[in-house]
Formats: C-alpha cells, sequence, structure tokens
C-alpha cells in the first residue's frame, strides 16, 4: 500500500475512532481531551485534502451531537484550506460546504467567537477575504442567539470595521475599479450581512410607537457613524464617468437608508446627538471619541447637502441661512484636515450652502456665532497654505461667495476680522480691494453708512498704514501696499472735499502720518538696502572671475535656495521693480491730493 494512501486511511481512521468513542456518551460527558483529538484529526484531514471525508462525516445525522459542541474548533484550520484552494479545485468547494454546515449545526455561542476569533487575526490582503468568507456564517448564527443578541450584533461589526480601518481607501477611478484589496466590494457586504437586524429593528419600532428596546439600534447607529466617518468620509464620492455602479456612492446610499429606516437620519443632522455619548472616566478617550463622531457627522453632512443622499427624507422648511448655522461647525471640521478628500468635502459643503442664498440675505448678528468668525479664518489657512493648487483657488472663490452674502454690516464686520487676523498681505489686498468695491457700490448705487463717514474711517485707520511703520517689509506687504494706494487714490478722485461723503478728507493728516510719511522713509531705506546688495553682488562677481558661484541671499527675512550670483542679481532687480511700482502710485497719490486741495483753495480765494 502506498504511503501516501495510509496516511489518507490513517487521518479519516483517527477522525472515525474519535467520532465513534464519542458517539456513545452524553453531551455532557465530554472532556476537554475529546474536543482537541477532535480538533486535531479534523485539521489533519482538512491539510490532507480530505475535506470530502470530513464532509461525510458532518452531514452524518448521528454525529449531529458531536458535531454541535466540537465543530466550531474546525474554523480555523477550515479558513486556511480555503484560502490555500484555488477557486475551481473541488476540495474548496467542499471546504465551504463544512462551513455552511457548522454554522448550520455548531452552538451558536460558540460559533459565534470562533468566528469572530478568525475576523480579528486576519491581516493585511486576507482582511477584505476573510471578512467577506465568514459574512454569511456569522449572519446565520447571530440570528440564532437569543441572549445578548444587541451585544453580539455590536461586536461582530465593531470588530469587521475596525479591521476594514487598517487598508486604504481605493480613490482615483482607476484604484476604484482595480479594488486591489477587495474593500469597495467589502463595505457593500458588510451592508447586507446587517440587514436583517435593520428590519428586526423596524418591525420592532413598526409594532409599538414606545419601541424600548434599544441596544440593538444603537448598535447600528454606532455602525452607521464608523462608516461615515471610514471609508465614505476618504472616499472619493463623485459621480465618475465609466463607473456605472460607484461602490462608495452605493454603499453611503445603504448607510443613509439604515439611518432612516431606524429614524436617526433627522436627528442626526440637527440634534447632533448632544449628550448621548458614552461617558469616558478618561479624558483622552473622550476626545476620541467625540473627534470621531464629529467626523463622521460632517461627512454626513455633506453627504446630504452635496451629493443629495437622503435628501428626498429632508423636511423643506428651513431657511438657507439656518442651513447654513447647521453646518458650519461639520465644515470647520473639515476644513482643519489636510487631507485633499476631506478638505474637498469641507469646500463643496461650504459653498453648496452659501449657493443657496441670496447675496446680501445673511445678516451681520450670525457673525456673532464662533462658528462664523473662525471659519473663514480656516479658510484663508487654506488660501494660504494648502499644497494643493485648484484647492487653494476654491477656497478664494468661497471666501469671496461668503462676503457677498452678508448684509453691509455684516461684511463691514468681517474685513475689520479678516483684517486683523489673516496674516498675509496677500488675503488683506484682497479684503482691500472688497472694502473699495463696497464704497463704490455706496458712492454710485446707494447710501450705505457702513462704507462711508465715521464707520468707514474707522475701517480706513486699519488699511492706511504700515504695520511697523518705516520698518515694515515692504517687498513682503507689497500687496497690501498697493491695495491701500489704490484705494486711497480711488476716494481722493471719486469723493470731492466739499462733499467729503467718505470722511478721508478730514482724516487726510493722520493718513499722511501713519501712512504716506513712513511709506516715503521705508521705500527709500530699502531702496537703498537693495542697490547696496546689488553694488555689492557685482564687486563679488568681478572678484570671482565667474558669474555661476553659487550663494545664499536672504529676501524679507526668507533665506532663498542656493542660487548663481546672475540669479541673486535677478530678484534683487525684481524687488528694485516693486519699490518702483510703489513709489509711482505713491507719487500719483500725492499729486491728486495736491491738485484736490489746490483747487478748493482756489474757489475760497
Amino acid at each position: 500500500m502506498p504511503e501516501e494512501e495510509s496516511q489518507t486511511i490513517m487521518a479519516v481512521d483517527e477522525l472515525q475512532a474519535i467520532i465513534q468513542r464519542c458517539q456513545i456518551l452524553e453531551e455532557a460527558d465530554f472532556k476537554g481531551e475529546d474536543f482537541n483529538l477532535f480538533q486535531v484529526a479534523g485539521q489533519k484531514c482538512l491539510e490532507d485534502g480530505y475535506a470530502a471525508q470530513l464532509l461525510e462525516v458532518i452531514q452524518n445525522e448521528k454525529n449531529k451531537v458531536i458535531i454541535k459542541n466540537m465543530g466550531w474548533n474546525l474554523i480555523s484550520p477550515l479558513v486556511r484550506c480555503i484560502f490555500m484552494y484555488k477557486l475551481e479545485d473541488d476540495k474548496r468547494e467542499h471546504c465551504l460546504k463544512i462551513l455552511d454546515q457548522l454554522a448550520q449545526l455548531c452552538n451558536p455561542k460558540e460559533l459565534f467567537l470562533g468566528l469572530l476569533e478568525q475576523i480579528e487575526q486576519t491581516s493585511g490582503e486576507q482582511v477584505c477575504q476573510t471578512v467577506m468568507l465568514l459574512l454569511q456564517p456569522l449572519q446565520i448564527v447571530l440570528l440564532k442567539l437569543q441572549n445578548k443578541k444587541a451585544y453580539s450584533v455590536g461586536l461582530s461589526l465593531a470588530m469587521i470595521m475596525n479591521q476594514l480601518t487598517a487598508l486604504p481607501v481605493p480613490y482615483t477611478k482607476q484604484q476604484i475599479q482595480e479594488d486591489k484589496l477587495g474593500l469597495c466590494q467589502c463595505c457593500n457586504a458588510v451592508v447586507d450581512f446587517a440587514k436583517p437586524f435593520v428590519n428586526e429593528v423596524v418591525k420592532n419600532m413598526e409594532k409599538s410607537s414606545e419601541y424600548n428596546d434599544m441596544e440593538l439600534k444603537e448598535e447600528l447607529l454606532k455602525f452607521c457613524m464608523k462608516s461615515l466617518k471610514y471609508p465614505l468620509l476618504t472616499a472619493q464620492l463623485e459621480q465618475l464617468e465609466g463607473i456605472e455602479e460607484h461602490p462608495f456612492r452605493c454603499f453611503a446610499t445603504e448607510i443613509i437608508d439604515i439611518l432612516w429606516d431606524i429614524r436617526e437620519l433627522i436627528p442626526l443632522v440637527f440634534l447632533h446627538r448632544k449628550g448621548k455619548s458614552p461617558h469616558w472616566e478618561n479624558q483622552e478617550f473622550a476626545d476620541i471619541e467625540q473627534k470621531n463622531s464629529a467626523d463622521s457627522l460632517a461627512c454626513l453632512s455633506y453627504l446630504m447637502f452635496v451629493q443629495h443622499f437622503g435628501i428626498d427624507c429632508f423636511p423643506a422648511v428651513f431657511s438657507p441661512s439656518y442651513l447654513l448655522q447647521c453646518n458650519m461647525t461639520h465644515i470647520e471640521v473639515l476644513l482643519k484636515r489636510t487631507e485633499e478628500s476631506m478638505l474637498s468635502k469641507g469646500l463643496d459643503l461650504f459653498e453648496s450652502c452659501l449657493l443657496r442664498m441670496e447675496d446680501n440675505s445673511l445678516l451681520h448678528q450670525y457673525l456673532e456665532f464662533r462658528d462664523f468668525i473662525d471659519v473663514p479664518q480656516d479658510l484663508v489657512k487654506v488660501m494660504t497654505l494648502c499644497p494643493i493648487e485648484h484647492l487653494r483657488k476654491k477656497s478664494l472663490n468661497i471666501l469671496q461667495l461668503f462676503i457677498d452674502k452678508f448684509d453691509a454690516e455684516g461684511k463691514y464686520t468681517l474685513f475689520r476680522c479678516l483684517l486683523k487676523t489673516s496674516n498675509h498681505a496677500g488675503v488683506e489686498g484682497y479684503i482691500i480691494k472688497n472694502i473699495k468695491d463696497q464704497i463704490h457700490l455706496s458712492l454710485t448705487a446707494c447710501d450705505n453708512i457702513w462704507f462711508t463717514g465715521h464707520h468707514l474711517i474707522s475701517l480706513l485707520d486699519l488699511v492706511l498704514l504700515l504695520p511697523e511703520g518705516a520698518e515694515t517689509d515692504l517687498l513682503q506687504n507689497s500687496d497690501r501696499i498697493m491695495a491701500s494706494l489704490n484705494l486711497l487714490r480711488y476716494l481722493v478722485i471719486k469723493d470731492c472735499e466739499s462733499d467729503n461723503q467718505t470722511g478721508v478728507w478730514t482724516t487726510l493728516a493722520k493718513i499722511e502720518q501713519n501712512f504716506l510719511k513712513p511709506l516715503h522713509v521705508g521705500l527709500n531705506m530699502s531702496k537703498a538696502h537693495y542697490e547696496a546688495e546689488i553694488k555689492n553682488k557685482k564687486e563679488n562677481r568681478r572678484e570671482a572671475h565667474s558669474s555661476n558661484t553659487v550663494c545664499s541671499l536672504t529676501v524679507s527675512g526668507e533665506k532663498m535656495p542656493a542660487m548663481t550670483t546672475d540669479m541673486q542679481l535677478q530678484v534683487l532687480h525684481s524687488a528694485l521693480f516693486t519699490f518702483d511700482l510703489i513709489e509711482s502710485v505713491l507719487a500719483r497719490v500725492e499729486e491728486l491730493i495736491e491738485v484736490k486741495i489746490k483747487a478748493v483753495m482756489d474757489e475760497n480765494s
């Protein structure tokens, strides 16, 4: 007899011997040794390729009690063997049938722990494969459980989501189509796994308006909240050409449907579930819980108000300004993130809320809410610090949209705030240009107390000054200075001294003292410094007899990358050109002021 065939008979014989021994015992008389022997023999049958024989043993009605008590021990070797065989292999098919039989026959509590242990132990590329393999038997077992069912469902969903969270979320169209690790497919399979439990909650709520068994509902809610944070917060959820059924859009639809079915969708959108988070004695855990909840709720708002998932369920009775107010917390959460997927969701949500509103319709009182001050400051950070160009541009457009929605007093207050907090010359220059536009509107279209008279003078005090007097870095602040000079030039041309609607003529002496004179001194100092630098570089170049010497240069307090002398000279000349430009506009402003004053004096003489 060949050795291989002999081993086969040994493996099967060992199993049969244990089975025969246990058949004559009462269920209560099974010992630990019996469990171990059954597991070893069953594992050997599987590993040696005799799944068909093992399946026969399991299907034998006489062995029902043995399998009920001991079968769960086979889960671990069974999963290993299923992954070992190829899809079309008969042995794999036998293993799958064994798994199905164990789900039907084993003690639910023992098998539940065995299945969960397998999910917990999996890692890397096998996570999604293992989860999808075990979802159906796990569902069968959970549906059989009587005690602690809600707890067991919650534990299962939490374990599955924790394992999936370690995997990268496919983001590009190609990654979604390839679905290399199977995450897209797995997420939708998990929703199918949860559906019977959702249906159970729905039926119970339909039976009684005062549905008291909240445990299962709470576990499903936790699952939805985790799903909103991962993968949906990270996922690309725009419609993609060439993908008919976007897996993450399908998943999002299912999660929204579950929330609606268990009557939690609208409360989550409006109530933010205050006070419903678990009490943690450890503050660090409490902070993590709060952050996770904030991320999930922000994603939910994005799904509803940008992608319009579940929008049909949404009551159409709220004003656009109220919806903006509700969403500002979520927008702030998303704008504080640095990941492209989350930042873009925050910008889209902000834009969507603003586009619902009429220009000039947002009352200035909304700026009393902290979020309405904090969010534009976060937007400024995206505009100035984000490395992704299209997001920087979009954030600038949204800032303008935000400004446009406020009434006159709101615009005025927002301008003052941003001038004080932005700490960025480009942003300050942009705000000053907006102030100029509002003054123009006030002088030509409608009289507005906020951009004329004493209110405007107070605002001009923030605009027409150098932050550090003559010592101000003019190159770094050139955007702001040019915008301020252009505004002053506009005021001098547009507002006659006799009318003085803007109040600029009343405060001219102050403007000269705080802005024009220090600017003259600063220009002279800066030009002298840069001209000396140019002279120095040219002399050094002649001494070195080479224009390719690499050295460093400091401009506006920042050390520039290593450059040749010629490159440095080019930078220095560019700075001088900026100073000349500022000087020419300054001269023109002073000339206009002089002409206007002389004209008034001539009239009075």
